[in-house]
């Protein structure tokens, strides 16, 4: 992949995720100057707080099983040119998502 499709792609990311920050941060000074309650204010951190350790959860059972996906394609010595290598990588990260919706809807 040619170094110049990389410069768009990497710029739309930083401008959403900086309007991203910008709207979060005018959501709570907003929460801030209405006088919403501490419970409100604290269940809102609470819950994205969890939001952050759930997120870090699932993408790193997802990479963790597309790297499992990889050593595979590498352990069979498949080419790239092959389509299973495609499919045996989209199957690693499903099996990834699906191994974190187990565990993050477990019963505590």
């Amino acid at each position: 992949m040619p170094f110049e499709y990389l410069i768009p792609i990497s710029l739309f990311v930083c401008i959403t995720l900086a309007i991203k920050f910008v709207i979060d941060g005018r959501v709570r000074r907003r929460y801030a100057e209405t006088n919403v309650s501490e419970d409100l204010i604290k269940a809102m951190l609470v819950a994205d707080e969890q939001s952050r350790r759930l997120s870090a959860l699932k993408w790193g059972i997802v990479l963790t099983s597309i790297g499992a996906g990889f050593g595979l394609v590498g352990g069979f010595n498949m080419n790239t040119d092959n389509p299973a290598v495609f499919g045996l990588l989209i199957a690693s990260a499903g099996i990834g998502m699906l191994i974190y919706h187990f565990v993050s809807n477990k019963p505590r």
